[in-house]
């Protein structure tokens, strides 16, 4: 039919999907995430850095949403993390582990001997997030890794931030910045948003065009790109309006949703032009956000996420960093 707008789902064989802030918050389901997952009918796989709980685990609270998963279906930061670790340590090795049951799992998974102190000489260290870490574990990982300079540390994943029912609160990035700081050098990061998760992902459900959908910018957006692999930011978890027409070039996401809605409706088109004056202009649905040399302003608003999308697209075709442009702050808030 002729105008007819695709969804997002066109050309899609399957999706990738963040957990915290995209399916769920805390331990309540995200509003309408259940039921657009379901209705896409696609090989879905849960890509999630959180390194403290088990794939059944995980899937085990999807189950209690109503969504048909098993633990196959969850790729995880640790998981990611053992291919890293192979490399560096050999089988046998004592591995000493920040972190939960999530990660200590995959480790003796793996084929090695977890340890907690540095006074057991180890291998490796390997970092990763859970509620449970305190002063003691990080300080251990601190030892271990003055001892020798060229010790591996394998870090999950960079999410500075995890969101939760109640709030944002600290994440694994944080607790790795922590160290960092102790010990004057850099992790190695397996997770989000380095390529690893997304290729075992697309091995096990054996496909080539999948969607990532996630909340975070500089996790899943960013990881999609360098895994080229086509992605949506979604606005129900961490990076927000502001965030989006912030976004670095390896950052941005081919998709902007509300909410997981989003998935099943028409995606309208970008429309650009520029005029005689120079004036630049965007269109996206019925919003229209024009441009003159630095100066972003709305000339209609149309739906609030269409002005979203014709802003921020606005914003990134100037080539100026978004602290050089005045931009109508009807678009960001």
């Amino acid at each position: 039919m002729r105008g007819k707008k695709k969804t997002p789902l066109a050309g899609i064989d399957g999706l990738f999907l963040d957990l915290d802030g995209v399916v769920y918050r805390g331990e309540g389901a995200i509003d309408h995430a259940v039921q657009a997952i379901t209705k896409a009918s696609l090989p879905t796989a849960y890509l999630t850095n959180n390194a403290s709980r088990t794939p059944e685990q995980v899937a085990g609270q999807l189950q209690g949403y109503g969504l048909t998963v098993g633990a196959g279906d969850i790729v995880t930061s640790p998981q990611a993390a053992m291919t890293l670790l192979r490399d560096v340590a050999p089988a046998g090795s004592a591995v000493l582990v920040v972190g939960g049951e999530g990660l200590t799992r995959e480790v003796e998974n793996a084929g090695y001997v977890v340890t907690r102190s540095a006074e057991d000489n180890p291998a490796a260290v390997v970092q990763g997030f859970s509620p449970d870490v305190g002063w003691s574990d990080l300080a251990e990982a601190s030892f271990a890794l003055q001892r020798r300079d060229d010790l591996p540390w394998i870090a999950t994943n960079t999410d500075w931030t995890i969101p939760l029912a109640r709030g944002t609160a600290p994440g694994n990035g944080s607790l790795v910045s922590a160290v960092h700081l102790a010990v004057g050098r850099l992790a190695t990061f397996a997770g989000k948003p380095e390529p690893a998760m997304f290729e075992v992902a697309k091995d096990r459900l054996g496909v080539t065009a999948p969607l990532m959908i996630g909340d975070r910018l500089d996790t899943d957006i960013a990881g999609a790109n360098r895994a080229g692999v086509a992605s949506a930011l979604v606005l129900t978890g961490i990076d927000q309006a502001k965030q989006v027409i912030a976004a670095a070039d390896t950052e941005r996401p081919d998709f902007v949703f509300s909410d997981l809605r989003d998935l099943h409706a028409p995606y309208p088109d970008v429309v650009r032009s520029v005029d005689a004056d120079g004036v630049h202009t965007v269109e996206v649905g019925k919003a229209v956000v024009r441009r003159k040399e630095h100066v972003i302003r709305v000339a209609r608003k149309g739906r609030e996420i269409d002005l979203l999308r014709a802003g921020a697209h606005c914003v990134w075709d100037s080539g100026l960093k978004v602290f050089g442009l005045d931009v109508d702050p009807v678009i960001y808030n």
